[in-house]
């Protein structure tokens, strides 16, 4: 099992639809509207790192809306 959580920088404007859009991932556990840098941060639980990366550049940053991603892996 792999945890991650990724930052999302995102257009504030549309944040219902992006937290949704984001929400209906499959391997996204929780999603967070926060307030900083980013906008968004989504807990990610999956079976490897490549899952991981697939989630964040192939589907999370492929939503119209997404500015920006960073990825932090949990080391525990």
């Amino acid at each position: 099992m792999v945890i991650a959580y990724i930052m999302v920088k995102a257009h504030t404007g549309e944040a219902d639809r992006l937290q949704n859009a984001i929400s209906a991932i499959d391997g996204v556990v929780r999603t967070h509207v926060v307030a900083g840098d980013v906008d968004f941060i989504a807990k990610v639980d999956v079976d490897s790192p490549a899952a991981v990366k697939q989630i964040a550049a192939s589907q999370i940053q492929e939503i119209q809306g997404v500015e920006d991603t960073q990825t932090y892996i949990a080391m525990d």
